[in-house]
């Protein structure tokens, strides 16, 4: 029999054998949602670790021999490994949230590289371990005392990360998400010399401190000020809050409208290098946000490194849906003076936008107003508000709110004003972009598209929909990754972009992929996500599971099923994926109208 192994905190780890049996009870799983090549990436990095080559367990050899890419590889440009193991990473987590919650070893693959992990379930033993030695039951704990916490590594806080994702997104994906981003959180950023940053008081200010080194090494000293530097240029690159450099205390009491303070330490041991970060919240002191970065500067460049952690940071930070935006952030006290007020406009905004509430849309849509009433040379809110026009077009089945008059015309004209009032906001790029795009002007949309991409790739709302233009532009290859991306980091709408990669995989040929991920998007009230599973269920033959969301359909929106085609073509713009698409929806019993008139191209 294959002998238990010790871990390095003594613990035992499963057997080789133990470690081979519960891999290919997870591959054999139906619950284990990943394609050929992830599932040859699995086997691949687990057969690796148990022959003793976890240390060649690099980009560059995966690509090779599981991507069949060549000896040109360079992972900085085809980032397909990284890919790979984020969807392997999610689809481990989905298996034992859904299938094997019981089993009694978990896989991981850690975080910041591909070597894989195996530990025992919590309360569970191999034979192995158990011919071995019977463990002591744990001592008595003083009831009027918190639980010590459990170890990174611990498979019992694994699972707690898994239920917490259950509590706060109630969505699989929403988990997935946010397992696999790195551990950090969310917000959105603007700098000091954008045109509109003058005119604004109310926007959340970010006081980036200097992180410190520990214990005061030299080469920590200088890691620390690059860290702090990179981050900076980083979070500034993102227009909803401002950054800015220290402050004394006094200054810092005069300031009007919500402010945090981004605190940081670095410690250098050999070559392995550890950074803790924490946003402090001004108003009460409270850490709103903390998490910690380790690299080994033996194996990477000492600037990729900054660079990568303060992309990671300013994401968490900066992006939307995230720290700044969330309704346990802004629970500050007011300022007794200034116009801050705008401000949970933005905060109304992406609390809105998360959920798509019919409810809160009309109230968004006129707080915005207000706010560029008080404010009108701020880019951000004219493109929120250009923003929450076109909702009014593209998800007017799921609204069902009084449209505003001309909404497209409204969200172009308020787009191009953010663009005009700050050329260099992506959110104004971004919203000029989905204006374009449904105003059948697709060359403009994806060059704005592409400027709001090159100004902040960190964005995931940006790259997101970026991506979801060039897919529905026919660039499906381009777009999808994107997408890709855009699911693997961002906790935003819930469903949203798992839609679009129900479509990349539909367009493809891959209908069990396409099925998986439209039932994994928003099903609960969005019209076009059952328009979309329905065709992917008639091009599968599912008669039964097609009736059954014709049905739906036919209950909630039948305006949509009167204008199938119309609808269609204003997201599709090439005649061969409209017609692909409408393919699917045929073979489930859909009748479409001819072609007459209808919008798109070759």
């Amino acid at each position: 029999m294959q002998s238990s192994r010790a871990s390095r905190d003594g613990a035992a780890n499963p057997t080789i054998n133990e470690i081979r049996d519960q891999i290919e009870r997870i591959l054999s799983s139906g619950e284990f949602h990943a394609p050929d090549r992830g599932r040859r990436f699995l086997e691949f990095i687990v057969e690796e670790t148990l022959s003793g080559r976890a240390d060649y367990l690099k980009a560059y050899t995966i690509a090779q021999e599981v991507f069949a890419r060549d000896t040109s590889f360079d992972a900085q440009n085809d980032p397909v490994v990284r890919i790979e193991a984020g969807r392997i990473r999610r689809a481990l987590e989905r298996y034992y949230l859904v299938a094997g919650h019981a089993d009694s070893i978990v896989v991981t693959i850690p975080k910041g590289g591909y070597v894989p992990s195996f530990d025992y379930a919590e309360g569970a033993c191999g034979a192995a371990v158990q011919a071995v030695s019977t463990p002591s039951p744990p001592p008595e704990r003083d009831p009027t005392k918190p639980a010590p916490a459990p170890t990174r590594s611990s498979p019992a806080r694994y699972r707690r990360w898994i239920w917490y994702g259950i509590a706060v997104s109630a969505a699989i994906i929403g988990i997935i998400g946010f397992l696999d981003a790195p551990r950090l959180s969310v917000t959105s950023p603007r700098p000091l010399s954008s045109s509109a940053v003058s005119s604004d008081g109310t926007q959340p200010r970010i006081m980036v401190e200097p992180f410190q080194n520990v214990p005061g090494k030299a080469a920590s000293v200088d890691i620390a000020q690059g860290l702090t530097d990179e981050i900076v240029g980083q979070l500034t690159k993102f227009k909803e809050i401002v950054v800015i450099a220290p402050r004394t205390q006094q200054e810092l009491q005069a300031a009007e409208g919500p402010w945090f303070a981004l605190q940081g330490s670095v410690r250098l041991e050999a070559d392995k290098m550890r950074l803790i970060a924490r946003l402090i919240r001004h108003a009460d002191g409270a850490v709103i946000w903390a998490d910690d970065y380790d690299a080994d500067l033996g194996e990477r460049n000492l600037l990729e490194v900054e660079t990568d952690v303060a992309q990671r940071i300013a994401t968490t930070i900066a992006q939307p849906y995230g720290i700044a935006f969330q309704p346990y952030v802004s629970k500050i006290a007011k300022p007794d003076s200034g116009d801050w007020e705008a401000y949970t406009c933005t905060l109304s905004y992406y609390a809105y936008r998360a959920e798509l509430d019919p409810q809160m849309h009309t109230a968004v849509r006129d707080c915005l107003k207000e706010a560029i009433r008080r404010l009108p040379t701020n880019s951000t809110y004219w493109a929120l508000l250009s923003l929450i026009y076109l909702d009014e077009v593209r998800f007017q089945y799921q609204l069902r709110a009084q449209p505003s008059p001309r909404p497209l015309e409204l969200a172009a004209d308020a787009a191009k004003r953010a663009v005009d009032l700050d050329p260099q906001n992506a959110r104004a790029l971004q919203a000029l972009m989905l204006a374009s795009f449904f105003s059948n002007n697709v060359d403009a949309a994806l060059r704005a598209g592409a400027a709001a991409y090159a100004i902040n790739p960190n964005d995931t709302e940006v790259a997101g929909e970026y991506g979801f233009r060039l897919a529905m532009s026919g660039k499906w290859d381009t777009g999808c990754e994107l997408i890709s991306g855009a699911i693997s980091r961002n906790p935003g709408p819930r469903g949203y972009y798992e839609v679009g990669m129900a479509l990349c995989a539909y367009m493809r040929g891959d209908n069990q992929a396409a099925e998986l991920w439209a039932r994994m998007a928003d099903l609960k009230y969005n019209p076009m996500h059952h328009l979309v599973l329905l065709a992917i269920l008639g091009s599968s033959g599912k008669l039964d599971e097609a009736r059954s969301e014709q049905d739906w359909l036919q209950t909630n929106a039948p305006v949509l099923m009167e204008n199938i085609r119309k609808e269609v073509a204003l997201r599709l713009r090439r005649a061969v994926d409209q017609e692909r698409f409408l393919d699917g929806l045929r073979a489930s019993g859909i009748a479409i109208p001819p072609a007459d008139g209808m919008i798109g191209s070759q």
